[in-house]
C-alpha cells in the first residue's frame, strides 16, 4: 500500500522537474525511445534559467535548438553517437561529441560528469512499486540507485525485465504523457545486400548467439537464417528480424553459456511490432551496456558471431565506420566491444559488411589508406572476416601482404587492377 501512496506524493506537472536542476548540473538522458520528449521540451523552454548546464546523451531523437546551440551558455548537448537530430549541429559546431566505446560510457559518465540527474521515459508503475525503463536499459540502468531519477511514464511504453527496473522510492518524481514510441522501418534489402548475407549465413554454425546490428544487410542475413536451429541473442540491439526468429523457435537460446533462453539485450529499437514483442515478455532481458558489452562478458559465449557494418577499409583491415568520406556520421557504438569481444571467445567470429563500392558505383570502398578524416572504429588488431557481395576476405592471423591479397579479392572487379598497383606502390605488396 506505502508504494501507492508514493505514487501520488511524487506524481509530477513537467514544470516540476525545473527545481531539480542548477546551474552547472549535468543531466544524463537514455538514447532512442528512452528520451523524454515533453521534460525536455519543458527544460529547454526555460534554458535561461541556468547557466552551463550540460545534457549527456547518445543518439538523440528530437532536433532541437539547445542541440543547434542556440542556448550554448546555458544548455549544451554533449553526445556520446550521433543522430539525425545531432548531426549536422556536430559539424557545425554547434554541440559536443565524446569518443567512446559503449560499454564505457557508464563509466565516463561516472569519471567526468557530476551525474547530477537523470531523465528518462519509462513504463507505469507495477503493483510492487517498480517502473520499467521499456525499451531501454543501455548506460542509464547502471546509476539506478545511485542517481536521481524523474520519470515521464508513458502507458505506450513496453514492460520489460531485466536490469531495468526502478523502484517508486528511487525516483524524485514522474509525469504522465501519452504519445507513441518512435519507430524505425526496415531498410530496403537489394540484391547486393543478399549476396553479402548469403556469405555470412553460412558461416553461422546452429547454436550460434548472434549479435547483429540494425539495416539493410542484417536485414538480409535475418531472412536467410530459416533453416538454422539453437540460436541465441546476446546483442546491444534488439530489433523486429528477432521477432520472427524467436517466434519461429529459431532463436530459443538454450545453447547459450550465459543467460541460456534469454534474448540479451541492452536497447531495442524498430516498429511496434518490436515494441509489442518485448511488452510483458520474461524470455527478454535488459540489461546495462557496461555487462552486455563488456567484451569480457561476450566472450563467455562460446559460439559468438558478431555481424556489423562499415563504411570503407583499408588493406590492413582497419574499418571506418563512424565517418563517410572523412566526415563525421555516427561515432563508435558497440562495433569495437563486440570486435574485441568475440576473440575472449572459444569458437568467436566476427563478420564487418560492406558494399565494394560507393552507391553510384564511382568509388571503391576498399582501398590502399582510408579517406583523408575517416575515424577507425574496428583496428586492425581486433578485425576479423571483411565481407562484400564478392566474397569473405579472412584477416586474422592474417600479415599485412596476406591481408591485402584477400581484400583485393572481393573489392570490386573494375577497380582491383588500380588497387592492386597503388598495394605495390605503398609496399603492400611484394
Amino acid at each position: 500500500m506505502d508504494q501507492f501512496i508514493d505514487l501520488e506524493n511524487k506524481r509530477k506537472t513537467p514544470q516540476d522537474v525545473l527545481a531539480y536542476i542548477k546551474s552547472g548540473d549535468d543531466i544524463i538522458v537514455p538514447l532512442a525511445n528512452g528520451e523524454p520528449l515533453v521534460l525536455l521540451d519543458t527544460i529547454e523552454k526555460h534554458a535561461e534559467r541556468w547557466f552551463d548546464v550540460r545534457i549527456h546523451q547518445m543518439h538523440a531523437l528530437k532536433e532541437r535548438d539547445y542541440i543547434h546551440g542556440k542556448y550554448r551558455k546555458h544548455l549544451r548537448h554533449v553526445a556520446y553517437f550521433l543522430s539525425g537530430a545531432s548531426r549536422k549541429a556536430f559539424l557545425a559546431g554547434e554541440c559536443d561529441l565524446v569518443p567512446n566505446h559503449f560499454h564505457e560510457v557508464p563509466r565516463l559518465l561516472r569519471e567526468t560528469t557530476k551525474m547530477s540527474l537523470v531523465l528518462a521515459a519509462a513504463a507505469p508503475m507495477d503493483e510492487h512499486g517498480y517502473f520499467s525503463l521499456g525499451t531501454q536499459a543501455d548506460y542509464v540502468a547502471s546509476f539506478i540507485g545511485k542517481v536521481p531519477f524523474f520519470l515521464e511514464v508513458n502507458p505506450n511504453m513496453p514492460r520489460t525485465f531485466g536490469s531495468n527496473q526502478i523502484h517508486i522510492s528511487q525516483i524524485l518524481g514522474y509525469i504522465e504523457v501519452d504519445y507513441p514510441l518512435y519507430e524505425v522501418k526496415e531498410k530496403e534489402v537489394t540484391d547486393i545486400d543478399r549476396k553479402i548475407a548469403a556469405y555470412v549465413v553460412e558461416r553461422i554454425p546452429n547454436g550460434a548467439t548472434l549479435q547483429v546490428g540494425i539495416g539493410a544487410i542484417p536485414n538480409a542475413i535475418i531472412g536467410f537464417l530459416q533453416d538454422h536451429k539453437n540460436l541465441g541473442i546476446h546483442t546491444e540491439l534488439i530489433t523486429d528480424g528477432i521477432v520472427d526468429l524467436a517466434e519461429q523457435g529459431i532463436v530459443n537460446g538454450i545453447e547459450k553459456k550465459t543467460h541460456r533462453g534469454k534474448i540479451v539485450g541492452t536497447f531495442a529499437l524498430g516498429t511496434k511490432k518490436l515494441y509489442d514483442f518485448i511488452d510483458e515478455n520474461t524470455s527478454v532481458e535488459m540489461l546495462p551496456v557496461d555487462y552486455v558489452n563488456d567484451p569480457r562478458i561476450i566472450g563467455q559465449e562460446d559460439n559468438i558471431v558478431s555481424i556489423n557494418a562499415t563504411t570503407e577499409v583499408d588493406f590492413m583491415g582497419q574499418c571506418a565506420s563512424e565517418t563517410i568520406a572523412g566526415r563525421y556520421y555516427s561515432s563508435s557504438g558497440g562495433q569495437a566491444d563486440f570486435a574485441r569481444g568475440i576473440r575472449f571467445a572459444k569458437n568467436g567470429k566476427g563478420f564487418i559488411c560492406l558494399h565494394s563500392t560507393t552507391r553510384d558505383g564511382s568509388i571503391s570502398r576498399i582501398r590502399p589508406q582510408l579517406t583523408l578524416g575517416s575515424v577507425v572504429t574496428t583496428s586492425k588488431n581486433d578485425v576479423d572476416h571483411i565481407v562484400t557481395e564478392y566474397g569473405v576476405a579472412s584477416l586474422r592471423g592474417k600479415s599485412i601482404a596476406e591481408r591485402t591479397k584477400a581484400l583485393l579479392a572481393i573489392a570490386h572487379p573494375k577497380f582491383r587492377e588500380e588497387l592492386e598497383f597503388e598495394a605495390r606502390k605503398f609496399g603492400l605488396l611484394y
